[in-house]
Order: C-alpha cells, then sequence, then structure tokens
C-alpha cells in the first residue's frame, strides 16, 4: 500500500490544529488558581454557546431573519426546551425534539 505524503501531511496537520486548542489552555489553567466568580462565569460558557447555536438554527433563514420560514422548528423547539430544563437529560431532549418535529412535519 501507497502512502500519499500529502494526505498524510493534512492528517497529521488537522491533528495538531484540534489538539492545540484543547490541551494548551488544560495545560495553562491547571497551574494557575482560578478565582470562585471565574468559575462562575465559566459555567455559563457552554450554555451561551448552545443558545447561540439554537437561535441562528430556529430563527434563520438563508442568512435573513425568518420566523415563518422556521414556524415548524419553533413549534417543536417548545416541548424539547421543557424537556430539556425539567429532566436535564440529553437522551429525553433529544427523543422530544426529535419526535415533535417527525409530528408538526406530518401533520403539516
Amino acid at each position: 500500500m501507497e502512502v500519499n505524503m500529502y494526505i498524510l501531511l493534512v492528517i497529521v496537520g488537522s491533528a495538531i490544529v484540534t489538539f492545540i486548542p484543547r490541551v494548551v489552555p488544560l495545560v495553562l489553567l491547571s497551574r494557575i488558581q482560578i478565582p470562585e466568580w471565574g468559575i462562575n462565569w465559566l459555567k455559563h460558557i457552554p450554555i451561551a454557546v448552545m443558545a447561540a447555536l439554537l437561535a441562528q438554527e430556529l430563527l434563520l433563514s438563508n442568512n435573513q431573519f425568518s420566523i415563518s420560514d422556521n414556524l415548524l422548528s419553533l413549534l417543536a423547539a417548545l416541548p424539547t426546551f421543557l424537556v430539556a430544563i425539567f429532566s436535564r437529560s440529553l437522551l429525553g431532549t433529544v427523543l422530544v425534539g426529535v419526535i415533535s418535529l417527525m409530528i408538526l412535519r406530518f401533520l403539516f
């Protein structure tokens, strides 16, 4: 089997590019003591990122704000958000979201 040097370099380069942003913060943050307010602030980052991703998916259509184009997705998001808030179960949230959207697309 012949190894193409270009493909090998792309794979190694991709591994390095994905490895550095994950390891460098871990190494740096493990050596310093983060104050309590910093820890509390960092706990909100995953929620903010998820909210930004969901807002973009639910409210934008062809890079323009449009609720009418995404009405089914918005309607399916309501029970999904409720399950996420009350159950805190990722599996339950995903199942409710998929089933809700499936039912709404079947009906409309």
